[in-house]
């Protein structure tokens, strides 16, 4: 969304603040039931520690380190232990509140909320979440009454209940008195734009498209997916369809983003087409909350609150896919994955998966180790788009980095038949993967073929001339042109480890000993726990005489536990160690072994 200028939400969070770190906090207090009698057992006996794993202490702690490493459910049950034992705590209380609200268990935290209320001045965490349950069980009186009627002033310093109200108005069936409190609201400085597109929402709502669709035109209100989405629904409302659609086809990026294109086509096929962007006030609120968490997303020191409003939002709307996709995203960059796919799960039920986000999520479960849940993924992207050919690359990313270099073919096969018409530069990255799955399946002329046809769209793409040039060099091909490619490479990133590496490596492969030391030093600088480099290291060494230290970086190539993924043989550095590296090569010169040369380290990468 068109992010607004964030001076209220300094306002805001300087109110309604997440608990402070635990060195900010008293020490737990001892147990309620051994309260009066403390100072007596002082006396009494000798200090002993307290127990961690009973009374408040454990669950504290125990809440503390869930909630560093961002595992919501773990710190809500801790939390919601720790509170048992000191109800009256605030910090405590709060802190079970978000860590329950960020674990989606919503109805828990407004049952906690509500008992906060009742048993004296609640904290304003829990007033927001009693405020959501107000409008989630259809008290539009009660939250009136809740929300009052701010002043300019007091509307400037809390937006959120200024917005609230104007929803809340148009729930009791104030429309003119709620169309009134938001074109109020939109003269406050800085977040008009904001304040503006709820009002064209509400305006929608009660039947005056006219208005806004005006709101709406306004790039500073309408500018995003859903906001475009709502001009093109009451565009159409206002039987004016060519608009519409040329408003979607001029969306950026619109090719992604198959939700407007098969609104677009709904529009242009002249099938009806309701404005459902909000079907009641709850909806509307719901999107109060999704705007307030992309507003804390969006600042630059991202708030944990943005989880909360969220999940608030998606709690009462759960049909707003926006809003459950705000919550996976969230989740899923904390690496909170079993929380987060629930989330998918549901948008896609709902007829909602977005390929920019079904895209992050297979390169983040990927990169989380998670493969078996990306694979299923990038088959479920490819299967729901099949002419998307970036579904297709990350399905042929993922089988590549998995070293199924001859599955990955295919993959990518696809994506450049369906890229064959696109500009050049989209085709540079899947040519030179593809190269890299070929030339690992030895199917080296294809391979050579897509690297030398990325390289003409790319002659300055580093890691492309690396790769070529070494697997050049490791063929005993074209050697002068493979050298020249990596001392290009060099110049173009002179700081890459894996690049200095082949440098050496072609060096020494050409028997430029002496001219190979330096870049490999270079190169183990960044990269002293590669096996692979401290094994080419001690090689280069033994050549230019240096023995014993070529013993030593053999020695430290064994203790980093090479295996097969690092393309190093532990038998063959024993045998060096044992006999020599002169001896191992003309032992494999006389009987020489059948196994593929090692990659060159400089991957393809998105």
């Amino acid at each position: 969304m068109t992010r607004p200028n964030l001076a209220w939400i300094a306002a805001f969070l300087a109110a309604l603040s997440l608990p402070a770190g635990a060195q900010d906090r008293p020490e737990p207090r001892p147990d309620a039931e051994t309260t009066d009698t403390a100072a007596a057992d002082t006396a009494a006996a000798p200090s002993q520690p307290a127990p961690l794993t009973f009374g408040l202490a454990g669950p504290f702690l125990a809440a503390r380190m869930a909630t560093v490493a961002n595992d919501f459910q773990a710190a809500a049950r801790f939390f919601v232990q720790a509170v048992a034992h000191d109800p009256d705590d605030r910090f405590l209380q709060d802190s079970a509140l978000v860590a329950l609200v960020s674990a989606g268990e919503i109805d828990r935290a407004v049952a906690l909320a509500t008992r906060i209320g009742s048993e004296g001045e609640p904290t304003e965490l829990s007033h927001l979440i009693q405020r959501a349950n107000l409008v989630h069980s259809g008290d539009w009186a009660g939250l009136l009454a809740d929300v009052g009627t701010p002043s300019d002033a007091e509307a400037q310093a809390d937006l959120l209940a200024g917005m609230l109200r104007g929803w809340g108005l148009l729930g009791a069936g104030k429309a003119s008195e709620a169309l009134a409190e938001f074109e109020r609201l939109s003269k406050i400085g800085g977040v008009a734009p904001m304040v503006n597109y709820h009002l064209a929402l509400a305006r929608a709502l009660v039947g005056d498209y006219e208005g806004a669709e005006a709101l709406l035109a306004d790039d500073m209100t309408g500018a995003h997916i859903l906001g475009f989405t709502a001009r093109a629904q009451i565009l159409a409302q206002l039987e004016r369809r060519d608009e519409a659609v040329a408003m979607i086809e001029a969306v950026p990026g619109v090719e992604a983003e198959p939700q407007l294109l098969a609104l677009r086509d709904r529009i242009k096929a002249g099938q009806p087409v309701a404005f459902d962007v909000v079907k009641t006030p709850a909806d509307g609120i719901a999107q109060v909350f999704l705007t307030f968490a992309s507003a804390l997303l969006s600042s630059p020191d991202p708030e944990p609150l943005s989880l909360i409003h969220a999940r608030l939002a998606a709690w009462l709307s759960p049909d707003t896919a926006e809003a459950r996709l705000m919550v996976a995203q969230i989740l899923q960059e904390r690496q909170q994955f079993d929380l987060a796919e629930p989330e998918y799960d549901a948008l896609r039920r709902m007829g909602q998966m977005r390929p920019a986000a079904e895209l992050s999520r297979i390169d983040t479960l990927s990169r989380a180790g998670r493969t078996d849940e990306a694979g299923k993924a990038a088959l479920s992207l490819t299967a729901a788009y099949p002419d998307l050919p970036q579904a297709w690359i990350a399905l042929g990313d993922l089988l590549r980095q998995q070293e199924k270099f001859a599955q990955a073919v295919p993959a990518y096969d696809k994506a450049l038949v369906l890229l064959d018409d696109a500009p050049a530069d989209a085709r540079w990255f899947p040519l030179y993967a593809r190269g890299i799955a070929l030339e690992r399946s030895d199917q080296f002329d294809r391979a050579e073929a897509d690297f030398l046809a990325a390289i003409e769209i790319r002659p300055d793409q580093a890691s492309l001339l690396n790769y070529l040039g070494y697997s050049w060099i490791d063929r005993n091909e074209n050697l002068d042109q493979a050298l020249e490619m990596i001392q290009k490479a060099v110049q173009l990133s002179p700081d890459d480890g894996y690049i200095l590496d082949s440098l050496a490596w072609a060096y020494y492969r050409l028997g430029r000993y002496d001219e190979a030391v330096a870049p490999m030093e270079r190169a183990i600088l960044t990269m002293s726990q590669d096996p692979l480099v401290n094994d080419h290291l001690g090689d280069i060494y033994w050549k230019v005489g240096r023995q014993r230290e070529a013993e030593i970086q053999w020695q430290r190539a064994l203790s980093l536990d090479p295996t097969e993924t690092d393309d190093v043989d532990p038998d063959r550095i024993r045998a060096k160690l044992e006999r020599g590296l002169d001896a191992v090569l003309a032992e494999e010169a006389a009987a020489p072994v059948d196994a593929p040369a090692p990659a060159p380290q400089a991957a393809a990468n998105n």
